[in-house]
């Protein structure tokens, strides 16, 4: 049974799972029943940080226009248009062995796509978690509930992993922002355009 979180809690990823190397990072979401006249097009990505708190370059933002870094490391399994259906809507596969060595975090983001265009934002969103799997054994290592908190943000910040001491933890962050994809992209020192 895997550890769910509160936000804001750290926890170990590979200390107490010695030897874990492929995670599979699962994002889902649904939709409330309010109808804004479009469909909801929520996108998971992975920016993977180097010391700075920034982006190295762009080609460490992996989304649905860049579905792999070149190290191998991280991969976005495709972009769900809908979030129609269970369990997961979106997944990023990670290799933990191939991350290289200036990255020292991997943070998680979920985004609304044409936000402001069709009038939607994560207040119209519930049960949105993030889990980590260990593709190994298919096991869940932890699972992060995101709840209702927010209203008009439109990106979210859903948590990261990083690493510690030679091992790798992860923390559950939770936290929104307005402007959607390109708040997040200068966030992270990358040019959204």
């Amino acid at each position: 049974m895997g550890i769910n979180l509160s936000k804001g809690q750290k926890v170990d990823l590979t200390k107490g799972n010695p030897g874990l190397k492929n995670i599979m990072v699962g994002l889902g979401w649904d939709v409330n029943a309010f109808d804004s006249g479009a469909d909801f097009d929520l996108d998971a990505a992975a920016f993977l940080i180097g010391a700075n708190g920034k982006c190295p370059t762009e080609k460490e933002f992996v989304f649905y226009g860049n579905l792999e870094h070149s190290s191998g490391a991280v991969k976005h399994m495709g972009d769900n248009l809908t979030g129609e259906g269970e369990g997961d809507d979106e997944q990023i596969q990670i290799d933990l062995s191939l991350i290289p060595a200036e990255i020292e975090k991997v943070a998680f983001t979920v985004t609304i796509y044409d936000a402001d265009k069709r009038k939607q934002n994560f207040g119209q969103v519930s049960n949105a978690y993030i889990r980590i799997v260990d593709e190994a054994t298919n096991t869940e290592l932890i699972r992060y509930d995101l709840g209702e908190d927010f209203s008009i943000e439109t990106a979210v910040v859903v948590g990261e992993m990083y690493r510690n001491n030679g091992e790798w933890k992860f923390n559950a962050i939770g936290s929104g922002f307005q402007g959607g994809l390109a708040a997040l992209c200068g966030h992270y020192g990358i040019d959204a355009a």
